[in-house]
């Protein structure tokens, strides 16, 4: 998992960092986790910015497959999407709220 966290912002064509990797020398995991991370940023709200749709999102993912983004990987993210849908959460506090019911059971069988 770490090489997919360090080359996650390689980019196909080479513009990317740390290392300038491009194509096929960025390893899978990190071209999955390059398409996962940007549909977040892109459809989470930022502070100069508003969330984008999941259409708007895909739309935006589809325009750099093939040249920064790994077209398969786009195409899975697609795929899962249309078959399972996304559930978005709007800020931190709501992540917080949706993920308390996970995290609290745990914490209770310390």
């Amino acid at each position: 998992m770490l090489p997919a966290i360090r080359w996650h912002h390689e980019r196909l064509d080479g513009s990317g960092y740390p290392d300038g990797l491009q194509g096929e020398e960025i390893p899978l995991d990190a071209r999955i986790l390059a398409v996962a991370d940007v549909f977040d940023a892109l459809t989470s709200v930022r502070p100069y910015r508003a969330a984008l749709s999941v259409e708007e999102a895909l739309a935006l993912l589809r325009q750099e497959a093939g040249t920064r983004l790994d077209p398969e990987c786009v195409a899975a993210l697609e795929r899962l999407v249309g078959r399972y849908g996304v559930s978005l959460v709007g800020n931190e506090q709501e992540t917080k709220q949706r993920a308390r019911p996970l995290v609290e059971p745990s914490i209770e069988h310390r």
